[in-house]
């Protein structure tokens, strides 16, 4: 039986006093939760004092990015030993904001999942299509494509300290959400795809997370489809009582 996993993706928001409030709010909200995975993302500076603050609570801490490399000239720059080292468990890696609007490769996404997998972090590797893409009928044959290129070479065993998280890019940040059987079908689909390439025991494993406007309002309906294991939350995540709210919908 797959755990439902519900992370928060703060993107380029909070200050530090807002980063400890929301979560000084969030950690008795959901402390109780113990059938599930919990995670917040927040930006790299607050990660340390994320770390901290949730040390002896249900929620675990991941960064909403990595570099490729461990070490060296590579300015600005976060390894994935670094953030392991100040005890993050996640890494997101391949948002749709990283590969539109910074022009993240296939390539690129893969070399960062394998570092941040030697590093001992957990994956949660995003794929989802722009709207013309999905309006052209190319859904199932965009995210293949960036299943195949996120996850090239990696083994039965790799695959599980990966999460994948099916992100539309039409519904990210728009207030427009995938039907619960729009979300479905392409859940299905990734499910399918992972069981062709590997076997049905990762197939049957792998968590799958919905994400893309996903709110208190929108969330059971979603998270009770077969293959839908969970959500990576955007702006709801930015307050407690939202993304408590979706947490507690999952249950």
């Amino acid at each position: 039986m797959r755990k439902l996993f519900i992370a928060g993706n703060w993107k380029m928001n909070t200050n530090t006093d807002e980063a400890v409030s929301l979560l000084n709010e969030l950690i008795p909200l959901v402390s109780d939760v113990q059938d599930m995975d919990i995670a917040v993302c927040p930006p790299f500076v607050y990660l340390h004092k994320a770390v901290y603050l949730t040390r002896n609570s249900n929620i675990r801490v991941g960064a909403q990015n990595c570099h490729f490399e461990s070490k060296g000239a590579f300015t600005g720059e976060v390894a994935p030993e670094m953030l392991k080292d100040i005890g993050c468990t996640y890494v997101i890696i391949g948002h749709s904001e990283r590969r539109h609007i910074f022009g993240e490769t296939d390539d690129v996404i893969h070399s960062k999942v394998k570092k941040a997998l030697d590093a001992e972090l957990k994956v949660i590797l995003c794929v989802g299509e722009l709207l013309e893409e999905r309006e052209a009928g190319k859904t199932e044959i965009v995210v293949e494509t960036q299943l195949i290129g996120g996850l090239k070479d990696l083994s039965s065993e790799d695959l599980d300290r990966i999460t994948i998280a099916y992100e539309p890019v039409w519904a990210i940040g728009t207030g427009k959400t995938a039907s619960p059987d729009q979300a479905q079908e392409v859940h299905a689909f990734i499910r399918s795809w992972l069981k062709n390439q590997y076997n049905e025991n990762v197939s049957g494993n792998c968590q799958i997370q919905y994400g893309g406007s996903v709110k208190p309002e929108n969330a059971r309906t979603l998270l009770e489809q077969p293959d839908i294991d969970g959500a990576l939350v955007g702006g709801a995540s930015l307050k407690a009582a939202s993304f408590a709210a979706i947490v507690k919908a999952a249950r």
